[in-house]
């Protein structure tokens, strides 16, 4: 029997409509979300849509943050195992810039992890070897003495950057970001994705913007992006890529924001964002589009692309509600 004089609990909150009754793309994600998700991504989502506290984010972030200030344990879902990886740090700053706390203690932490697994030419490599003896997706190789990665040092020097952090490890890491991409020839969508990361947020801005407008001369001769998705069979597939893994304006311009806007006419990223808000699966999810190798990785990272999805979508004013 309660205490007299107790106070009520709160009633719970309402739960989502299943996706045969929800009525939005948000309602059918959430449900999504709720059935499949890992915790951390359970709260990005709150967080993201649905008013959700950043507190609860960063403690669910905190179960893959290892003594070495780096993380791992499958945060990035395509590597196994407990150890820290360049990868897991990259997102693990990507989910702290979102809730706004990719700053401070945090990122002098992560600094120093950054700075013990520098490659001499000051990068980061897109594995390090600890990863030997775990389960690893076969298009990630795991080499002893592994060179220095944009596509694994770019995203994250432009976060810091974005982030006004500074740190001794960001000065050769970020001139590392400068000579690989101002000399790019024949690169692949997922560079090109990493380039753009960094040169949204370098300092250096008109540097930034020449950059960016050869990156995307290079992208529209080596049509790296599919132009109109009804026609997308007809675009080759980067060498290493999993059959139909093609990759769209939006890919490259997350938000009208993002120096890659410019490489597109409105046509086409209108096409490409239409494109986008169909590919949400009659289960509320998006779909992985990049070689599945184990039966469990996929699940963990469709809810990931689903909130990248939703918010692509809500940062160029589409209807998700």
């Amino acid at each position: 029997m309660a205490e007299t004089g107790a106070c009520p609990s709160p009633p719970p909150p309402a739960a989502p409509s299943p996706p045969s009754t929800a009525s939005s793309p948000l309602q059918r994600a959430e449900h999504f979300v709720w059935l499949t998700a890992r915790v951390l991504e359970q709260r990005l989502f709150a967080y993201h849509f649905l008013d959700g506290a950043a507190d609860p984010v960063e403690a669910a972030l905190d179960a893959y943050r290892n003594d070495d200030s780096g993380y791992g344990h499958a945060l990035e879902p395509d590597l196994r195992g407990p150890v820290s990886q360049p990868l897991h740090t990259a997102r693990a700053l990507r989910v702290l810039d979102a809730i706004g706390r990719c700053g401070g203690q945090r990122a002098e932490r992560v600094c120093r992890y950054l700075t013990s697994v520098t490659t001499a030419d000051g990068a980061l490599p897109a594995v390090h070897p600890a990863q030997r003896g775990y389960p690893t997706a076969p298009f990630v190789p795991v080499v002893d003495d592994p060179p220095g990665s944009l596509l694994a040092t770019a995203p994250v020097v432009g976060l810091l950057h974005r982030n006004q952090v500074w740190h001794a490890w960001l000065f050769r890491a970020t001139d590392f970001c400068w000579q690989r991409i101002e000399a790019l020839e024949a690169t692949h969508p997922y560079e090109v994705e990493a380039a753009v990361a960094f040169l949204d947020a370098a300092p250096d801005r008109s540097r930034a913007q020449a950059a960016a407008e050869r990156l995307g001369r290079l992208v529209r001769e080596q049509r790296l992006a599919v132009l109109d998705p009804d026609l997308r069979e007809s675009w080759p597939v980067a060498p290493g890529y999993a059959p139909g893994e093609h990759h769209f304006p939006h890919d490259f311009a997350a938000t009208p924001r993002s120096l890659g806007r410019a490489w597109f006419t409105d046509e086409e990223i209108g096409r490409s964002l239409d494109f986008l808000a169909s590919r949400q699966q009659e289960d509320g999810g998006w779909p992985v589009t990049w070689r599945q190798w184990a039966p469990g990785t996929a699940l963990e990272a469709r809810p990931m692309v689903t909130i990248e999805a939703l918010r692509t979508l809500r940062a160029y004013g589409r209807a998700i509600a």
